[in-house]
């Protein structure tokens, strides 16, 4: 198979040296990416910003924004059997950019912010044949919220974990299926949940 992978933080851009971002390390979906790799099968990377190397044996494709990560994701996807989104992506971003850099005044700035493009659910929309596996990082409500997002972006399974998962070494998971059944739990160091991940997806799809 050829697996698209998303992984890490998008950036949004106050001004020219500012930004908003997550802590997201792109840990969990470099790991599905050699994962995939190791188990025979083509993995096609879009980053975010990280400080992880490119894995070797991928496609590698480096992104900053969510608008990027959005493009490259759509241009990818139809050349692909289906996709693990385990990045990051900003939710809102500044509702203008300011040219160069803001100046401190003394007196407190305000932002207006908008809703970034849902990456995931633009997937989704166009899926067809294609297998999608969301994940979703919730800290309230946790499985209500997380199977309202894979019914909301058309997902096959969705993952979810807690905001612990962030930048950390292991991590503590649920895969979730349409139904909103609990088909898999993994915990342990990423790489491990990211094997058995790939594992049981191949069993499932391939």
């Amino acid at each position: 198979m050829r697996i698209l992978v998303t992984a890490g933080p998008t950036r949004e851009y106050i001004d020219d040296v500012r930004y908003i971002s997550n802590a997201s390390s792109g840990r969990m979906g470099y790991a599905i990416v050699s994962a995939i790799v190791q188990a025979g099968h083509e993995a096609v990377l879009v980053s975010g910003p990280v400080s992880l190397p490119a894995p070797l044996d991928c496609e590698f494709h480096a992104v900053e924004s969510t608008e990027q990560m959005m493009q490259t994701c759509r241009e990818l996807f139809p050349a692909c059997d289906g996709v693990i989104a385990a990045a990051a992506v900003c939710d809102y971003q500044p509702k203008s950019r300011v040219k160069g850099k803001i100046s401190k005044t003394g007196d407190g700035i305000f932002l207006e912010m908008i809703e970034t493009d849902d990456v995931l659910a633009a997937l989704g929309q166009c899926k067809e044949h294609r297998w999608i596996v969301g994940f979703a990082l919730e800290a309230q409500n946790e499985r209500e919220n997380a199977l309202q997002k894979l019914r909301r972006k058309n997902c096959n399974w969705i993952v979810l974990n807690r905001p612990e998962a962030i930048a950390a070494e292991n991590n503590s998971v649920e895969l979730l299926d349409e139904t909103g059944h609990t088909v898999a739990h993994w915990e342990g160091p990423k790489s491990q949940i990211a094997g058995d991940l790939v594992t049981w997806i191949v069993d499932q799809v391939d």
